[in-house]
């Protein structure tokens, strides 16, 4: 089982999971990607495309011996997992997607944009509904990563809060960053923020801020930047995407970002999984980290109806 995490995270968010899975018998492996924690970092934009990723991942397969393996990936994660299995399905027995459905045509503002849920989000008032805050990414770069960067530590702790069920149904604070000129407005730094032991031990979350201290948040803010080549990289798919594989998806209830409860952002999944099932679990974006056994709990029984 490969575990890929998204932004802006690490290795480390998998530790409960790949303990579990470890006992029960798996060979658990859990890559920093690029930009991320102790892997490369390169200087350009255009080096974390998906392509990119993906060739980085076939190539850490092929090390670890390249026998199809269950991929299980979160955020952009599961945008890598996604299009992993889509260009190479021979490396898969199956793919757990947690939090950020699969899009067949590449995840993309062009593509995701189109699929809000425009009762919570007027297309007069919020154009980019929840997705504002990646618009801001491609717009105000260097200002975006500057803001980040000027307290690494509270920008991380800010960052992974738990889901609040009161939240559901309104509108996303991500959705506002551009008429707040950033993340964090005027102050243009996070304010200081304890982290949440309920999500990091607190030694694995200094783990994370070292992480950050070494590259900053550019690298993998970087991810955002290349919607263009990530959609035609997607494009090339065979069978315009669709995957034949087993395929779990676990949906965050209060993820005001990602959830497909409410709105069409799961319907491109749907149509290109030929072997899809669909479970939800409350919490919020942080799910693996809000839900450890539960998520577990939820991979082992797909597993086991899928013989996998």
């Amino acid at each position: 089982m490969i575990f890929l995490h998204g932004w802006p995270s690490i290795s480390f968010m998998w530790r409960a999971q790949m303990e579990a899975f470890a006992a029960d018998g798996w060979h658990c492996v859990a890559p920093d990607l690029r930009g991320f924690g102790s892997s490369s970092a390169p200087a350009a934009d255009n080096a974390y495309t998906i392509q990119e990723v993906v060739a980085d991942m076939a190539e850490l397969h092929d090390h670890l011996g390249g026998k199809p393996a269950i991929w299980v990936g979160h955020d952009w994660g599961c945008v890598v997992v996604g299009e992993l299995v889509a260009h190479e399905p021979a490396r898969s027995l199956g793919a757990v997607l947690v939090s950020l459905a699969y899009q067949p045509d590449g995840h993309a503002l062009r593509t995701i944009v189109p699929l809000i849920d425009r009762t919570i989000y007027p297309k007069d008032e919020y154009p980019d509904g929840q997705w504002d805050y990646y618009r801001y990414y491609t717009k105000h770069f260097q200002t975006a990563v500057a803001d980040l960067d000027a307290d690494k530590a509270a920008s991380l702790a800010s960052i992974f809060r738990s889901g609040d069920p009161a939240a559901v149904g309104k509108v996303a604070p991500l959705a506002v960053v551009t008429r707040n000129g950033g993340r964090y407005g005027a102050a243009h730094c996070a304010p200081p923020t304890e982290p949440d032991p309920e999500l990091w031990p607190l030694g694995d979350f200094d783990v994370l801020v070292r992480s950050f201290e070494a590259h900053g948040f550019q690298p993998s803010c970087a991810w955002y930047l290349n919607d263009a080549a990530d959609i035609a990289y997607a494009r090339e798919a065979p069978n315009d995407g669709r995957l034949s594989q087993p395929v779990l998806f676990v949906n965050g209830d209060f993820d005001q970002v990602c959830t497909i409860i409410g709105n069409r952002q799961g319907d491109p999944m749907r149509a290109a999984c030929a072997d899809l099932v669909v479970t939800s679990l409350p919490a919020g974006h942080w799910l693996p980290l809000e839900r450890k056994a539960e998520l577990v709990h939820a991979i082992r029984i797909w597993l086991k109806s899928k013989n996998l």
